[in-house]
């Protein structure tokens, strides 16, 4: 069963035939909400809102370490996050749709292991590629098959939010070599390495970053809701045409 977490723009699957919808316990507190499971072209997937269905809780607060674990007990075997990001790359345009490669974490206080407390052994994991690859391929490969066009390599910095970021900041982040920016991209991916699950990321350039384009003076948020609808079915159509890829 293929998971999906969705970030800002997608606190729902439209193309889910929903069956029902579980309330998840876990030794790390609640999940963001109840995990929703369905079919989508008859397969099951399970699809859980980030920031609550009612797009209520920040990204710092996010209890990344209850969203994964919940998943990973209900047996799903590959998890998909998608978010929105800034461009910090000319050539990234908003609406364009990005599968990132690598992560560079700007996070700071999050809870971002399972393995501490006094009854823990010391656990490392390797990180070197923080994405699935083979998950990523399939991601790639179904956009191809659907006709959409997505950049295939980019580097995500991932910010503590909820504010934006200054451009100051932004250019330090280029320098650094990212290429989009986001809030939640982190600790998520190393969670779901720590429990062997299959993580990868679809994200939606919904702005230029601060200091860039026609974010130079400042970003516009009445913008940044029209692209994402428009790039969430997108999104929806790769994920539809992903399913018949996982097992």
């Amino acid at each position: 069963m293929l998971a999906v977490i969705g970030g800002s723009g997608l606190t729902q699957l439209a193309n889910l035939d929903v069956s029902h919808r579980e309330v998840l316990r876990t030794p790390y507190g609640e999940p963001s909400g109840a995990v929703t499971f369905g079919q989508i072209c008859g397969r099951p997937v399970a699809f859980l809102a980030r920031h609550g269905y009612g797009h209520t809780i920040p990204p710092h607060e996010v209890n990344y370490r209850a969203n994964l674990w919940a998943l990973a007990q209900r047996g799903v075997v590959a998890i998909i996050s998608v978010a929105s990001v800034g461009s910090i790359r000319a050539d990234l345009k908003p609406g364009d749709i990005v599968i990132p490669h690598q992560i560079i974490d700007y996070t700071w206080g999050r809870k971002s292991t399972f393995h501490e407390g006094p009854d823990c052994t010391l656990t490392h994991i390797d990180f070197t590629e923080p994405y699935d690859r083979a998950l990523r391929e399939k991601l790639i490969g179904a956009a191809a098959a659907a006709g959409i066009a997505v950049s295939e390599r980019s580097v995500y910095a991932a910010t503590q939010g909820p504010r934006l970021e200054t451009a100051a900041e932004i250019n330090r982040f280029e320098r650094d070599g990212a290429d989009v920016v986001g809030m939640t991209g982190m600790p998520e991916a190393a969670l779901a390495r720590e429990l062997a699950v299959p993580y990868a990321a679809i994200s939606v350039v919904a702005n230029y970053a601060a200091g860039r384009a026609d974010s130079s003076e400042g970003i516009s948020f009445e913008s940044i809701q029209g692209v994402l609808v428009e790039s969430m079915g997108r999104v929806r159509t790769i994920i539809e045409t992903l399913v018949g890829c996982v097992d």
